[in-house]
């Protein structure tokens, strides 16, 4: 090199060769970590050393290719010196290309986001470069869209390509965004909907956060996607993402590789600075504004602390709180009804039974006209102690909607967590505890109270007592089990049974065995906790061999939330079934269970 400015040529392609042997051979750390600040200090003003770097990487052979190009992606600054040391290898050398926009996005997911930022930053430097970008995103979208990757790749590599896709968008332009927008907003919808669908709520809360992004994005003036999940950290750090990072804002150089660990955790609070001092500056009022206000000043308010709210009475009588549910524009009356209604209900069975599937439907559809706190817990326990109260034509008439049209997901769900709620409550004894000791239980005498000597004297005979008795044993106290008749054996039949016969008829709006895969691992937990509950009751038998059937009929099912109620399932008949009936009546349906659990291990 130091023949150049002489006007002499010279080969770098051996120094191209010790680099690349270095990289691959585990030396990438101990190289790069000298080269790189060395080739980031020369190349800022000098246009020579920049082509000499270009052709330092460019002659690496493609077999050593991929170990340079990640360390420099690794280890340079930021986006702008990696465009410096690289220049567009990307678009010469298809290797380097292959590992840029396909390995290192698409095949690996155990980078920080310090290296995306300068990966993809490196792509939107140069116009040769953007074309590659835009391409990038366009596999990234189908990547993120494609359904059989949301089931099968891991939460890890999702949110990696999450992050890929809020960066690209974060360095397109109008024009750019303006000339694939029908495509982004086709894979934007079918990638919201195969998230939304899995059964983590981190992928669909994911889902949520991405398309509300790529909303934004593209829809600038118009109305966008809104979600409602919870905000944290790493929800906000998601979408700082979508936020170009300033250029004077670039992470420094660290000599190790705890440099990608300490850029992701300086991001956010680069973007939170920056906001603060936007907002630093106070708006100073107006000193004349004062001379402008009114003379009301003066006057002395009014004493109120003594006031007290008032507060609205709730009906009585449970037709009054079904008139108030169903059409009473006094929302102060419509809170205290929905409050008061469980205790109601308990305290007048009689008159509830009258009503008790009309206002099962009632609450089945209500839904909050006010800001209640606690609105969905008051009105499930509402809903619970009307199916308790009558439990039999209730829970024909839940049963009988959870498969009927016009519903949505969350209110067959509800209508789930009711059943169960019900069963639990009426399968308990209602008899509490009483502590009763094995001895006779000794004869009280009440003595008068504020009197000293009598406690002298309790205390004197005490003591006496305690001398002259001998004891050979003493008797423990022990705390005798609730025990009652179990109210759910005569009516585990309604709970039961009409939720397992209609799974694998497909309606309109509701399909188990298809898109509703989610609600299906809710009935089929559901269905095992119902006969879990069902333990010494009649119908148990029939309802296991019922249940091992249907386990038999969905074993093969692709969703694990799913396999894992069918599992439970087992376990539930398994342990409310006694082992006679067992090997009598189900013989054929547990040599077939034992069977498929016998392949599944």
């Amino acid at each position: 090199v130091c023949f150049i400015p002489g006007g002499l040529d010279c080969s770098i392609s051996f120094v191209s060769h010790v680099l690349g042997k270095g990289c691959v051979h585990g030396r990438q750390k101990e190289i790069l970590s000298v080269l790189i600040p060395c080739l980031t200090d020369l190349t800022k003003s000098d246009c020579i050393w920049q082509r000499i770097c270009w052709r330092l990487v460019e002659r690496v052979p493609d077999r050593w290719m991929e170990a340079v190009v990640l360390g420099f992606v690794q280890r340079a600054p930021g986006a702008d010196v990696l465009s410096r040391l690289l220049g567009n290898l990307v678009v010469k050398n298809k290797k380097a290309q292959f590992v840029v926009t396909q390995k290192l996005l698409l095949l690996q997911f155990s980078h920080t986001t310090a290296v995306l930022q300068n990966l993809l930053g490196y792509l939107s430097l140069d116009g040769l470069r953007r074309a590659l970008l835009i391409k990038v995103l366009q596999e990234l979208l189908e990547t993120w869209a494609s359904s059989s990757a949301v089931k099968h790749s891991p939460p890890e590599q999702q949110q990696y390509i999450s992050k890929a896709i809020l960066i690209c968008l974060s360095h397109l332009n109008e024009p750019e965004i303006e000339s694939c927008r029908q495509e982004i907003l086709t894979n934007m919808m079918e990638g919201v909907k195969c998230h939304l669908d899995s059964s983590l709520p981190q992928i669909r809360r994911l889902g949520m956060i991405v398309a509300e992004s790529i909303s934004l994005k593209i829809n600038s003036d118009g109305p966008v996607l809104k979600f409602q999940y919870e905000e944290d950290d790493e929800t906000r750090a998601l979408k700082s993402l979508l936020v170009q990072t300033p250029p004077f804002c670039v992470v420094p150089s660290l000599p190790d590789d705890d440099r990608n660990e300490k850029a992701d955790a300086a991001l956010p609070s680069v973007l939170e600075s920056n906001k603060k001092a936007c907002t630093a500056a106070p708006v100073m009022p107006d000193e004349e504004s004062d001379a402008e206000l009114d003379s009301d000043d003066d006057l002395i308010p009014y004493d109120m602390s003594e006031d007290k709210e008032l507060k609205t009475k709730a009906p009585v009588y449970i037709r009054d709180c079904i008139e108030v549910l169903m059409g009473s524009d006094d929302v102060d009356k419509w809170e205290a009804t929905i409050k008061a209604l469980e205790s109601l209900v308990r305290k007048n069975p009689a008159a509830t039974r009258e009503v008790s599937v009309e206002l099962a439907k009632i609450l089945l559809h209500l839904e909050e006209k006010t800001c209640v706190e606690g609105f969905v817990e008051l009105r499930q326990r509402a809903q619970v102690a009307v199916l308790t109260t009558d439990p039999i034509p209730v829970a024909k008439y839940l049963t009988s909607q959870f498969y009927s049209l016009n519903y949505s997901l969350c209110q067959r769900m509800d209508i789930l967590d009711i059943l169960v709620l019900a069963a639990q409550e009426l399968s308990c004894p209602k008899s509490h505890g009483k502590t009763r000791h094995s001895g006779a239980q000794k004869p009280c005498t009440q003595l008068l109270p504020g009197s000293d000597s009598s406690k002298d004297w309790r205390r004197i005979v005490d003591e006496r007592i305690k001398s002259k008795t001998r004891r050979f044993a003493t008797g423990k106290s022990h705390v005798e089990l609730a025990s009652g008749p179990n109210e759910f054996s005569s009516v585990a039949g309604h709970f039961f049974f009409p939720l397992i016969q209609h799974f694998d008829r497909p309606l309109t709006t509701f399909d188990l065995l298809g898109e509703d895969h989610f609600v299906l691992g809710r009935l089929v937990h559901t269905l095992a906790i119902l006969m879990y509950l069902a333990v010494n009751t009649v119908a148990v038998t029939a309802m296991g061999k019922a249940l091992l059937e249907f386990v038999w009929a969905l074993r093969f099912h692709t969703d694990s939330y799913v396999r894992q109620g069918l599992l439970s399932c087992i376990s539930s008949v398994l342990l409310s079934i006694p082992a006679e009936h067992l090997l009598e009546d189900m013989t054929e349906e547990l040599l077939e269970t034992q069977s498929w659990l016998g392949g599944k291990m």
